[in-house]
């Protein structure tokens, strides 16, 4: 009797009643125990690399960006989660995205980022979608979306002009080393995509002075990789995403918010169908 209160007590948290008293009528004739427990196993979080950890069970890939489904069915009398981002005030895009990540979870339990390219800022959260803290970053100095292929293995010297793009997507991130052995999160592994602090590569590139300033054009400078200011690298990222996997939500520059996350959904109009219907 323990045992099947406490599954009816975990489906009942899952699925709707008419559903769950259907599968409770099955529990007693033997037949469902398979589909009962299958109903309590949550898929493992998505990522970017092979082998790191498998991609989530039911996710849509968009350009090579795994996206969790919209609205599911039965949440209408549900109060959607939103990201707290406390006074900051950011981007419409930025937000929006950040919401759909604290209502669907799509995070997956995991310390996330979202990436606005366009303002050249970065929003870094922790695991239950609260904003740790933001900071303007220096960017790919080439405006596009997709990463070209073989970039990954071609020495900084030999890229091209428009080969200096920041991908824009979802990245399940993990921790790491450049090849100079500094340390790095790295977003994107096989195309050498990584966040990592600011740093000077070329003196008449002035990147100490361009992250200082308000200008998002200032930002555009990279090779690709995404330059923090070290203060906010060390107390910030370091902590948060620099400890184990995390999810980074990169922002497109040209191409469609929803092309880039097909599935992601209005929060703001969930609520209102949400509302609707009390």
């Amino acid at each position: 009797m323990k045992l099947a209160l406490r599954l009816r007590r975990a489906i009942e948290r899952r699925l709707p009643a008419a559903e769950f008293d259907d599968i409770v009528a099955g529990l007693k004739q033997g037949v469902l125990w398979g589909a009962a427990l299958s109903v309590l196993v949550l898929p493992p979080a998505g990522t970017s690399r092979p082998g790191a950890l498998p991609p989530p069970s039911s996710a849509a890939v968009v350009a090579g960006t795994p996206v969790m489904p919209g609205v599911a069915s039965g949440r209408a009398s549900m109060t959607v989660r939103r990201a707290d981002f406390g006074a900051v005030q950011p981007a419409p895009t930025a937000r929006a995205i950040a919401d759909w990540v604290a209502d669907s979870r799509d995070n997956r339990g995991l310390s996330f980022a979202v990436l606005d390219k366009r303002g050249a800022r970065l929003y870094v959260f922790d695991q239950q979608a609260r904003l740790l803290g933001s900071s303007m970053v220096l960017l790919g100095s080439a405006t596009g979306d997709d990463t070209l292929a073989g970039v990954g293995n071609k020495p900084l010297a030999a890229l091209q002009p428009h080969e200096r793009t920041t991908p824009a997507g979802r990245f399940v991130s993990e921790p790491g080393r450049d090849a100079e052995g500094d340390e790095v999160v790295w977003v994107d592994y096989d195309a050498a995509v990584a966040m990592h602090r600011v740093r000077v590569v070329d003196p008449k590139e002035r990147r100490f002075e361009r992250i200082a300033t308000p200008s998002a054009a200032d930002k555009r400078i990279s090779n690709g990789c995404i330059n923090v200011p070290i203060a906010f690298f060390d107390q910030i990222v370091k902590p948060t995403l620099g400890r184990s996997h995390a999810v980074i939500y990169v922002l497109p520059d040209v191409k469609p918010l929803r092309q880039v996350f097909a599935n992601a959904y209005d929060v703001n109009a969930a609520q209102r169908r949400a509302d609707a219907t009390l």
